[in-house]
């Protein structure tokens, strides 16, 4: 698909088409556990199919499951039925030398199964683009090193964790490649935890291995859009914007309405629903008001898509899915 008119279109269009970060949810179709469907492409494939013909959303999104990459590189992940995989303990420490890091082969692990899901969904997905999902560098470097470490370790000892961001960039690039190659048009990357960041530490220790992922891999025919959810990520927008990404998104620890006028006309910011708070533990009531009333802050902007302000958890309930689709219908209705 041409990528580069899709979202030129999108942009052009009047009415946007609802974008949530959607598949999880697919398990109360199917009747399957999580662990079911993170064990099997089959059923990760027959979930895309399934959500895609449920609703009409502007791209059929593939899974944001953080721990698949981490787990290739030898993390150990704790799995239960109902919510999506975490990653236990750390790999790497102050004391490990970097040049014994081994980087995996992209199809170690269940990245394997989530390629395969790929290929098997994406020629039966025909009426809208196929966007994997990746973590981002820094988020990979996080959970190799430990989420709380590695932000104690950019200040004490920074040339590890960059030794240890050269070695995840290289391995999304190659496995952001592989989804290409599977047939995807894009891939979601998400990289929550650089919105922990300052600015200044964004801009060294994320912004240019994003940059880095999107220039490799990038191109008219393939999209990357950004995904962070982090409360800084409007003051680091500027260094956000480097990585040139076709597309971003944000989640619900921002005002959606204070991102807006910094994204340039031609290029797509997303958000920001709570998914938590509203997708899974709201009402379609609260649903609907959460859904207007982000809609009438930033439908004004030809650039904004309206979704979800991350992936929505396993078990929310689908009449408020639903709902969220159907005020977004309203609003354009009105």
């Amino acid at each position: 698909m041409d990528m580069k008119k899709w979202f030129a279109d999108t942009i052009a269009a009047e009415r946007k088409k609802a974008l949530p970060v959607l598949s999880f949810p697919a398990v109360q179709l199917m009747g399957i556990s999580v662990k079911d469907l993170i064990e099997s492409s089959d059923y990760q494939a027959e979930a895309m199919v399934r959500v895609a013909e449920r609703v009409d959303s502007g791209a059929s999104v593939s899974f944001m499951d953080l721990s698949v990459e981490a787990e290739a590189f030898g993390s150990q992940i704790r799995v239960t039925d109902d919510e999506v995989p975490t990653v236990l303990g750390s790999l790497i420490d102050e004391a490990t030398d970097p040049d014994i890091i081994i980087v995996p082969e992209v199809g170690t692990g269940r990245t394997g199964l989530y390629l395969e899901a790929v290929r098997t969904c994406a020629p039966k997905i025909e009426d809208r683009p196929v966007l994997a999902g990746v973590i981002g560098p820094f988020s990979l470097a996080g959970r190799l090193m430990d989420v709380s470490e590695v932000m104690v370790l950019c200040y004490e000892e920074p040339e590890l964790v960059h030794a240890v961001l050269d070695k995840c960039a290289g391995f999304l690039i190659a496995y952001a490649r592989a989804f290409k190659e599977a047939g995807a048009d894009g891939v979601v990357m998400a990289e929550p935890l650089a919105g922990l960041l300052s600015p200044d530490l964004c801009g060294e220790f994320s912004a240019p291995y994003v940059k880095r992922i999107v220039d490799a891999v990038q191109s008219d025919e393939f999209a990357v859009v950004y995904h962070n959810c982090g409360g800084g990520a409007v003051a680091q927008i500027a260094q956000i914007l480097q990585a040139g990404a076709m597309g971003y998104h944000f989640g619900n620890a921002i005002d959606m309405a204070d991102v807006m006028p910094h994204i340039p006309a031609g290029v797509i910011a997303m958000g920001n629903v709570d998914p938590a708070g509203q997708l899974r533990n709201g009402t379609p009531e609260s649903v609907r008001t959460a859904t207007l009333e982000l809609m009438e802050k930033c439908a004004q902007y030809p650039n904004f898509v309206p979704s979800t302000g991350c992936d929505v958890p396993p078990l929310s309930p689908w009449k408020n899915i639903d709902a969220f689709f159907a005020a977004v219908e309203e609003y354009y209705a009105r």
